[in-house]
């Protein structure tokens, strides 16, 4: 029996999120148990820092600057991000006590979805349904017959694919709400 696209390529990517809740939850855990909660304030400046790197993938992708290999940068990309949001999640902890953190906190995790969706999801998942057509129809079945089979994980795939049009908004909505919680906290913060 043949998995569906939803067992074999979404259920994948929502535990591979989950491991990124998990690790914060870890790494949150571990700074209270051993009284360096502290360090978790400190944490959004090198997520903060790790996320703009990634950029770099952004910006060759884009040809605004040609050092680097696209493959290796979008690796770099993924990572960075990963890493970096990782370090901002755990920054963030449940100590939230203003809308504006709230709100960039949220648009990060929209963004890190989206990401996520481009990066495990699609690809695959254009193979998996170009693999398992290619079956049927080698089984004999007819093209209706196909498309019948394939319904529902051909109308997945077509939700997926409108990711970009969530990823680019709130990669704009993040990096305007970060950085304006970044500026109140420079103005605001009692620095001692």
């Amino acid at each position: 029996m043949q998995r569906s696209l939803i067992r074999k390529e979404v259920i994948p990517f929502l535990l591979m999120f989950g491991s990124l809740i998990l690790a914060t939850l870890i790494t949150d855990a571990l700074l209270h148990q051993f009284d360096l909660a502290w360090i978790g304030r400190w944490l959004g400046i090198p997520g903060t820092l790790l996320i703009l790197s990634s950029f770099l993938y952004s910006l060759r992708k884009r040809k605004k600057i040609s050092f680097g290999k696209p493959k290796t940068l979008l690796t770099l990309h993924e990572t960075l991000t990963w890493i970096g949001a990782l370090f901002i999640l755990v920054h963030a902890g449940v100590h939230i006590y203003a809308i504006l953190p709230w709100l960039a906190l949220i648009a990060m995790l929209i963004n890190v979805i989206s990401g996520m969706t481009g990066k495990f999801l699609l690809d695959r998942s254009r193979r998996f349904l170009a693999e398992k057509k290619e079956l049927y129809l080698q089984q004999g079945l007819s093209e209706a017959e196909v498309e019948k089979h394939l319904f529902w994980d051909a109308t997945t795939y077509d939700l997926m694919k409108q990711w970009r049009t969530i990823h680019l908004p709130i990669t704009l909505a993040f990096g305007v709400l970060g950085l304006t919680h970044i500026l109140s906290i420079l103005l605001f913060w009692q620095w001692k």
